[in-house]
């Protein structure tokens, strides 16, 4: 099967390569508006196999053989060999960071220094932070970004917003930190070195990251703080009649960032993240590990039965605050299955697409109409989203259209950082806005809000690929390989 040739027996039309496109858009809204939030837990998996099916169907009608499709959805299913890991670890972490009071320990300190009117904002900068001191979004989503939507809940905050503001912080940082994969990903595509791109990409990320800024502090002075100071009381009452709240439980969280920063492979510092979790759950909630396991008492096998189930299952801490019952629930490992299943179906999609040469003559199509250098910049930043809507994939969204666009930029004159940083603006930033993307499906698993319920409050992704659209149609930082700045 691996020995089956790239080259097709015929290319396929345009026509032929946007159908199956279409009609996956086209069911994929029609099963969103029956099923609403509820899609994501099986039927839009199915439609993605569907969509996957059309492709099947162009693809043999083009003599493109079964073994070479098969071929690439086997390889792109590997790929995401790591991704489907992290979700894993992800999930068992979520159930222990609960079960030890980790989490519950930061909504209660969190509640304690932010106020509605200040809380998304915050929520922006503090996980700009995370994000630049780690590299990822991921992992800052799957941190600080639960217990902040965990805040956010409790103060009754739109789940969008707080979504979204977690989510335009996290991208912010991954797109600026030299620890990012994406960061250094785009650079090497365009054939520019890692900090001339983020000095270069900062240029529009930074008025964009104002922008957002100032977007959530106009949504922030419309939260209501009225009566806020006898609910958050209640709600930290509450808190603390269901767990052992501690200083300390800050130790596991601390340990998991300085891991990463570290540069300690993602997978290994959420495998010790929950192992830790684990123990400073018997540490500081004896009784509730014991509950969990099965047992009136914690010992060896009540204990060792409630850490597995916090960590494999469904596992619900009892509270009085019918606000906080919600949040006291961590599904576990088995809670991210509906994303991996996502995942991989998006997978059976995009090998197909690509092994009929649909992704390829897109591409190229919006290659022919780059006239100018705005019509360039306009088919790289296309080309991004809709390799991110058709492979859904941010990195193929980078790989693809950084190899396919170098030459043009330099036969029109223009340094490789031009490109470097319309990948990052268009391909990293995006894929979170796509609900079959890997990272839309990671970011909706994980903090639980429906990526169509965020996407409207995800500022800092939406206004990125638009601003560096602006910056080359108004000739703004566009730099030649003489290194002068031209205009359009």
């Amino acid at each position: 099967m691996n020995n089956i040739p790239d080259k097709i027996t015929k290319q396929i039309s345009l026509t032929q390569a946007l159908i199956p496109i279409i009609l996956l858009v086209g069911f994929l809204a029609v099963n969103v508006y029956i099923f609403e939030s509820d899609a994501i837990s099986g039927s839009n998996q199915f439609v993605l196999l569907m969509g996957g099916a059309f492709a099947a169907i162009v693809g043999f009608i083009n003599k493109v053989p079964y073994e070479k499709m098969l071929n690439k959805v086997s390889k792109n299913i590997k790929s995401t060999a790591g991704a489907i890991l992290i979700l894993l670890l992800v999930g068992s972490l979520s159930g222990t960071w609960l079960v030890s009071g980790i989490v519950p320990a930061m909504i209660y300190y969190g509640l304690k220094i932010l106020h509605p009117e200040i809380f998304l904002p915050a929520c922006v900068i503090i996980c700009s932070i995370i994000s630049i001191a780690t590299g990822s979004s991921w992992t800052t989503s799957a941190t600080i970004g639960v217990a902040l939507i965990g805040i956010g809940n409790t103060m009754h905050i739109n789940a969008g917003m707080v979504a979204g503001a977690v989510i335009s912080g996290a991208y912010f940082g991954d797109k600026m930190s030299p620890l990012s994969d994406t960061t250094n990903l785009a650079p090497a595509m365009a054939g520019t070195d890692l900090f001339t791109h983020i000095k270069y990409m900062a240029y529009t990320t930074v008025p964009t990251y104002l922008i957002t800024l100032i977007l959530f502090i106009i949504l922030g002075l419309t939260q209501s703080a009225d009566g806020s100071a006898e609910n958050t009381q209640a709600t930290l009452i509450a808190i603390k009649e269901s767990f052992t709240i501690s200083p300390w439980l800050f130790v596991v969280p601390v340990i998991v960032i300085a891991l990463i920063v570290k540069k300690t492979e993602p997978l290994i510092a959420l495998l010790i993240g929950t192992l830790l979790g684990g123990l400073f759950a018997l540490i500081f909630q004896p009784e509730l590990v014991a509950k969990i396991g099965g047992g009136e008492k914690l010992n060896f096998i009540s204990g060792y039965k409630g850490v597995m189930n916090s960590i494999t299952i469904s596992s619900t801490v009892e509270t009085s605050n019918e606000t906080l019952q919600d949040l006291f629930e961590s599904k576990g490992m088995v809670g991210m299955l509906p994303t991996i299943w996502l995942i991989i179906c998006a997978m059976v999609f995009g090998g197909i697409m690509e092994a009929i040469g649909a992704l390829k003559v897109i591409s190229n199509a919006m290659l022919k109409v780059a006239n100018g250098i705005f019509g360039l910049f306009a088919s790289t930043v296309g080309s991004c989203v809709v390799l991110n809507i058709t492979a859904s994939d941010q990195y193929l969204a980078i790989v693809v259209p950084g190899k396919m666009f170098a030459e043009a930029y330099r036969e029109k004159g223009l340094a490789p950082e031009n490109l470097s940083r319309a990948l990052e603006d268009s391909g990293t930033v995006t894929s979170v806005l796509v609900p079959w993307n890997t990272c839309g499906a990671y970011q909706s698993g994980v903090l639980g809000v429906p990526t169509l319920t965020y996407l409207p409050y995800a500022f800092f992704n939406i206004l990125s690929p638009i601003m560096t659209l602006t910056f080359a149609a108004l000739g703004i930082k566009i730099r030649t390989l003489a290194g002068k700045l031209r205009s359009t």
